[in-house]
């Protein structure tokens, strides 16, 4: 056992994503076994979950779609019955949204980002809670936008559900703080995995977009996934202990 973190492991929604898949393997350096949870990219949740037992840790693999609660439910069940008990959520499920000004979305396109991170993410915590309550306590890191301090041009679909989350990581944290249940939010700026290699290989983030977005940054370059890994260790972590109802930005001083 870490003394960052109970026995037991972190849940990592979205693990099989870019940025997923960065704080998972962070998780795991720090010394806490990992659940990851993924909804289609079997191959790459199995490829995180190899690469963290090859560190001596366990992890294993849950496929749920975030919009489907009995599908949540009995994923968590699933890990809990793998690892005994879930110590920490990790939020970063989302999916790779349009770069589209808000009268342009779709009705479509706004339900399925609302249904994938705001309902996903009440899914969550609605099915951990009565868990973390029950072992003492628990910590919820969401992973939002940078765009919550400074509206980025065309990002709304990301944006917006996150923004919903926000409210819901403030709740959680002054309703639950007498169970010592914590919940914080990460403000993910360009990160160079995930969406931001999506939209590098589709055209809309090109070069010029990239010059015009650095120019907002004091520090003049894209972030890791490894940076939004190790501060969400830190917030679910022992040494986080007194930290709840907050947000970080890690994103390179974007929206100062």
């Amino acid at each position: 056992m870490s003394r960052l973190f109970p026995e037991g492991a972190v849940a990592v929604f979205g693990g099989s994503g870019g940025i997923g898949k960065g704080v998972a393997l962070e998780f795991a350096r720090a010394g806490t076994d990992v659940a990851i949870f993924y909804r289609s990219k079997q191959q790459v949740a199995e490829a995180a979950a190899a690469e963290i037992q090859a560190m001596g840790r366990s992890a294993t693999i849950h496929q749920a779609d975030a919009r489907n609660y009995e599908e949540m439910e009995a994923a968590f069940a699933d890990a809990l019955e793998s690892h005994g008990r879930i110590h920490s959520i990790v939020w970063g499920a989302g999916p790779v949204v349009a770069q589209v000004n808000i009268a342009d979305w779709t009705l479509d396109q706004f339900r399925a980002s609302m249904e994938i991170e705001a309902f996903g993410f009440y899914h969550a915590a609605r099915i951990a809670i009565p868990h973390f309550r029950a072992k003492g306590g628990g910590s919820f890191v969401h992973l939002g936008s940078a765009g919550h301090d400074w509206w980025p041009h065309l990002d709304g679909l990301s944006v917006a559900p996150k923004a919903c989350n926000e409210s819901l990581v403030k709740g959680i944290a002054k309703e639950e703080g007498v169970n010592e249940i914590r919940a914080n939010s990460i403000l993910v700026g360009v990160i160079d995995a995930g969406q931001f290699k999506v939209g590098q290989q589709e055209g809309y983030f090109d070069e010029n977009w990239e010059r015009e977005v650095k120019k907002l940054l004091p520090i003049k370059r894209w972030g890791k996934a490894e940076d939004i890994g190790k501060t969400a260790v830190f917030l679910a972590s022992n040494d986080a202990n007194y930290i709840t109802g907050q947000t970080l930005s890690v994103a390179g001083g974007f929206g100062v």
